[in-house]
């Protein structure tokens, strides 16, 4: 089994999306292992973007501090997701990070259209709804970033029951 991390970021809470994106994960079969609201101050921003996402060396300091300021505008749901190809699976279900993009049928297609060109012109980070591993080694640092152990249940699932 293999753990990785979401965060539905402050635009999916403050649309009211938390609930139905949830069950996008338990209805395919996912397991919420950890599961808590943050208000991400700049500290933690910086150590989840910098340190792990190396976000400002891809895109520059300006893409970097309107991602920060998005990211720190309202609270965020963090997940701690198990499951078989778990990092994998929720990458494919969350779909491509340009929300325009997005195949329909994604959690980004479905809830976001903005556009890369549409944010750098209003000068403001994307809005894409929800952050997702990008392979098991980002989900370990993430996951320990984000949470401690004691945070993250054991217990098994129906799925476990009936498929293991």
């Amino acid at each position: 089994m293999e753990r990785t991390l979401v965060l539905l970021k402050p635009d999916a809470v403050k649309r009211g999306f938390m609930g139905k994106i949830l069950s996008r994960f338990e209805d395919a079969g996912l397991k919420v292992i950890g599961a808590k609201m943050v208000w991400i101050d700049k500290n933690l921003g910086e150590k989840h973007y910098n340190d792990i996402g190396k976000v400002q060396q891809r895109h520059g300091e300006m893409v970097f501090q309107a991602l920060l300021r998005f990211m720190a505008s309202g609270p965020v749901m963090a997940l701690c997701l198990e499951g078989v190809n778990v990092v994998e699976n929720v990458r494919k279900m969350c779909g491509g990070t340009e929300p325009k993009s997005a195949a329909p049928g994604t959690i980004r297609g479905d809830f976001s259209h903005i556009s890369y060109a549409q944010a750098d012109q209003q000068g403001k980070a994307i809005e894409n709804i929800v952050h997702a591993s990008g392979n098991a080694d980002e989900a370990k640092q993430e996951i320990a970033l984000w949470f401690k152990p004691e945070e993250l249940h054991s217990y098994k699932t129906v799925h476990e029951v009936h498929v293991f």
